[in-house]
């Protein structure tokens, strides 16, 4: 049986809370009700959809703000979502008969599911976060929301009322996880709490109203037959850096942004032993380890006086106190890559981290450069030597131009000859042109390079079959 046969999801299923019976459920709304109940009938329904006009936004956010002043939050809380809905769906259908709008069936449950987002979600984004279709929503201001969907990016319908509406639902975003933004601190970095990644700017450094981008993650995280099936590595590939990730290789996961350096951290760790401590830091914590023992630390931002800020590089040393078996960095993009580099070489094999560089010698470059900016005084060959002795594959990932992710590079550093560090590839992507309706076409190719670390993959029981790295043979 291959390594990845034996691969086995270990998500846990959550329990659903026990209903509240309906004749039960108390009145959220005890005033508001009766204040609208003596309406007139709405003027006839027109052609136009009126929820994505100005009088429909108005009216949503004015209904919202009557709804927190009136609803009994903690009775919300206990009452399944059924009764929620129907007694917001009362509210609405009195409001829009007081507000005179014309709504038919469908548009009035419709505007039920936005008010319901906007008490307990984040309003007109949400249908978007729920959609799993969609990897990237892209928030350029009030009125303009594109989405990145199977790796293309397309214009949708969403919009807010204004930039207050917008800033509000920002505002929820950060403060979930301890963060602020405002004025004086106008970027943010934060995280949603099914782990997606969020990043913010808002005036003055955003010139035309808040930036948001948020990185989704799927709810079920990718693994190795996953990303085999979509056409990102092929099973002989994904069996090679499954037996290494197991037998503790020391690997760095390469690529630009977007091409799915989290995914595939992700997916790798599904191989690391359940007896080994883990201990995770990154500057939001997003990593989906589906270990039982994972310790995870995040950075701290500065306070609104300048201080209190923990960088990645204090949670590194203070990690190795922790007496962890691995150490997995999220991102390694400063003189927090000195630390990595010690812990990697007393001790911590198997550790893993990603970095940003578009090829494998590119990932090595930036590594030294951020070596140096630890301010230690080391020569070129030292920092070199630390390199080759902690770090022994570089798997590089690219985002193609039709929109699909791809690992084009799987290389073995083998060590120093001179000042020079010796890489060899194993695997690589060949690009063969481009179909007529964008598609991008190649195929997977073996160099013919055997990796020296097959040696530890044969001490540790496991046996990786020669015709995997035959150049000859079909992946």
């Amino acid at each position: 049986m291959t390594i990845l046969g034996r691969f086995s999801s270990r998500a846990a299923a959550s329990q659903p809370a026990a209903p509240v019976p309906v004749e039960a459920a108390p009145q959220l709304v005890p005033s508001l009700l009766d204040n609208l109940a003596n309406t007139p009938e709405p003027e006839p329904a027109g052609a136009q959809n009126l929820l994505l006009t100005n009088r429909m936004l108005d009216a949503k956010v004015r209904l919202h703000r009557k709804v927190i002043e009136e609803f009994n939050l903690s009775a919300m809380e206990k009452l399944p979502e059924e009764e929620v809905r129907r007694q917001v769906h009362a509210l609405v259908s009195q409001f829009t008969r007081s507000e005179r709008i014309a709504l038919n069936g469908n548009e009035l449950d419709d505007f039920v599911s936005e008010i319901i987002d906007e008490m307990t979600g984040l309003g007109p984004i949400e249908p978007l976060l729920k959609d799993p279709t969609i990897n990237d929503i892209l928030i350029n201001g009030p009125e303009c929301v594109f989405v990145e969907r199977l790796g293309m990016l397309e214009a949708t319908p969403v919009r807010f009322k204004d930039e207050p509406h917008l800033l509000r639902i920002v505002n929820k975003i950060v403060a979930a996880v301890g963060r602020r933004v405002d004025e004086s601190h106008p970027l943010c970095d934060a995280r949603l709490l099914d782990g997606s990644r969020v990043n913010v700017a808002i005036r003055p450094i955003a010139v035309d109203g808040p930036l948001v981008s948020i990185r989704k993650f799927s709810k079920k995280p990718f693994n190795l037959n996953k990303l085999i099936d979509i056409g990102a590595i092929r099973p002989p590939m994904a069996e090679v850096l499954a037996a290494a990730v197991k037998a503790r290789v020391t690997l760095l996961i390469s690529g630009g942004t977007g091409s799915g350096k989290t995914t595939m951290l992700n997916a790798l760790s599904a191989f690391i032993s359940e007896k080994e401590r883990l201990v995770t830091i990154e500057d939001a914590a997003e990593l989906q380890l589906q270990q039982p023992h994972v310790g995870r630390m995040e950075t701290r931002p500065p306070n609104i006086e300048g201080k209190g800020e923990i960088r990645q590089r204090e949670l590194v040393k203070n990690a190795l106190r922790m007496r962890p078996d691995r150490i997995i960095l999220g991102e390694c993009r400063g003189e927090e890559a000195f630390d990595m580099l010690q812990a990697m070489n007393t001790g911590h094999e198997g550790s893993m981290a990603t970095i940003h560089a578009n090829a494998p010698r590119e990932a090595i470059s930036r590594l030294e450069q951020m070596i140096g900016m630890a301010g230690m005084p080391m020569t070129i060959a030292s920092i070199r030597g630390q390199i080759a002795s902690a770090v022994r594959m570089i798997v590089q990932l690219q985002r193609l131009s039709d929109g699909k992710r791809k690992v084009t590079s799987i290389a073995e550093i083998t060590g120093m000859e001179g000042d020079i560090l010796q890489m060899q590839e194993i695997y690589k992507y060949v690009r063969t042109g481009t179909a007529a309706d964008g598609t991008v076409e190649g195929h997977f190719q073996a160099t013919g390079v055997r990796p020296r670390f097959l040696a530890d993959l044969v001490a540790r029981g496991i046996n990786i079959p020669g015709a995997y790295f035959d150049p000859a043979q079909a992946l």
